[in-house]
């Protein structure tokens, strides 16, 4: 399917992919440039489909499953390079490219977190979170730089949450604690959410035609 301009823009605001931007001056984004309910509704189904497929992973890894953890694999792998994509679409294809690195490193600490989880590797869980917090500052540079609307500081805050629930839910996971994890799930769900309504807000203003 050939991306739609508000398709084209709801994929980059995913390029945070697990990475949780914020815009700048939030109340001026809303009044001059408003983000359309479709760009909403759009950005929020990739959100949702990033975390799924991440918590999709954990839970085949639980169980053992490893046909379903490659496939689990395959999903996420895909969307990566599909935002990639999409990003080099805006701003080149260098751009996409260092996006692609960027959501790769994000995606190979979830998976680690997670292995290292299963095994009861504590140094491996400490090496995973490490590597996840740096690569959420590369992340944050990079959309601060690519969006002026949104603040570095901003980015990685909520980045730093995004990261938390995964660590969150990946130990209930591997524990066996439903309920916990359920909680887990459902604030998980709201925080993307409300990643995609502010990224929405950010990207009208600064592709306001695209986001038409």
């Amino acid at each position: 399917m050939k991306p739609t301009a508000i398709f084209r823009a709801a994929i980059f605001a995913l390029a945070a992919c697990a990475f949780a931007p914020a815009f700048a001056d939030t109340s001026a984004a809303q009044t001059t440039a408003p983000a359309t309910s479709k760009l909403q509704a759009a950005l929020r189904q990739l959100w949702q489909g990033h975390v799924q497929g991440t918590r999709a992973y954990a839970i085949a890894v639980k169980a053992g499953d490893a046909a379903a953890a490659a496939a689990a694999t395959k999903r996420v792998i895909a969307n990566a390079t599909q935002i990639a994509d999409a990003v080099g679409g805006f701003y080149g294809e260098t751009a996409g490219k260092q996006m692609l690195q960027l959501l790769a490193g994000h995606w190979s600490g979830v998976k680690a977190l997670t292995d290292a989880a299963q095994k009861a590797d504590a140094a491996a869980k400490q090496q995973a979170m490490h590597d996840l917090v740096a690569n959420g500052k590369a992340i944050a540079t990079f959309l601060s730089q690519a969006n002026p609307y949104l603040t570095k500081d901003a980015v990685l805050g909520l980045l730093t949450m995004h990261v938390g629930h995964h660590a969150a839910q990946i130990d209930e996971i591997m524990r066996g604690d439903t309920q916990a994890e359920a909680k887990t799930w459902t604030a998980m769900q709201a925080h993307m959410n409300v990643l995609a309504d502010a990224l929405a807000a950010a990207l009208a203003k600064q592709f306001p035609d695209k986001a038409a």
